[in-house]
């Protein structure tokens, strides 16, 4: 797609990150001679219910039963989303080269945060780009602002350049959660997608 000239900027991820950490510290967390989730008790997630790529309704609980990587973004972003989800869906299909049957229990998932611009085509697009079973969805501003918040992540509208263009503000935070829809950890997107196969490798049973 033809993007609007525009900067990003990306002031928010380590406030989340911060937060999501400590809330996580706050758990006890029970081992049993194994490496527990580094997000494993966290007050991340939630259902909630957007509006998906074929103009239907798309719930977080649609997917129960599956691990689900969860990245907040925008299709118009000119840097940052199309890097994180790259690497992030270049991860799960190497994963799934490596372990077909694992592999196809994770269900990827990318919430728009621009809703006047990300219409049902742009996200196909969007996604398509990526991974042929990465989900796009978007929503109203109030849904938007209440699945932020119960997913601990920042986003804000910048103020219009005079060509009309505007950038999104967001944490870059890819999830992985657990077929429970617990967290269970952020996948490692700033190193590769190697790094994301690993994690996933490590968690996804």
């Amino acid at each position: 797609m033809n993007h609007p000239v525009m900067r990003f900027t990306n002031l928010a991820a380590p406030i989340a990150i911060a937060a999501l950490m400590l809330t996580a510290c706050s758990q006890e967390t029970q081992t049993t001679g194994s490496e527990a989730p580094p997000l494993e008790g966290a007050a991340i997630g939630g259902d909630f219910t957007l509006t998906g790529e074929t103009g239907e309704p798309v719930s977080f609980s649609d997917f129960d039963g599956q691990y689900r990587t969860v990245y907040f973004g925008y299709a118009y972003c000119p840097d940052i989303c199309p890097t994180d989800n790259q690497r992030a869906m270049a991860g799960l299909k190497r994963f799934e080269e490596e372990s077909p049957e694992l592999g196809a229990k994770v269900q990827p998932l990318f919430v728009s945060i621009d809703p006047d611009r990300d219409t049902p085509e742009v996200l196909t697009e969007f996604t398509d780009a990526f991974h042929p079973r990465l989900i796009g969805m978007t929503g109203t501003k109030e849904q938007l602002d209440a699945a932020a918040n119960a997913f601990a992540v920042y986003y804000s509208r910048g103020e219009e350049t005079e060509s009309g263009g505007y950038l999104m503000d967001h944490s870059n935070i890819t999830y992985l959660f657990g077929p429970d829809g617990n967290p269970l950890a952020m996948l490692p997107t700033d190193e590769g997608p190697d790094a994301v196969a690993a994690e996933l490798a490590k968690w996804v049973r």
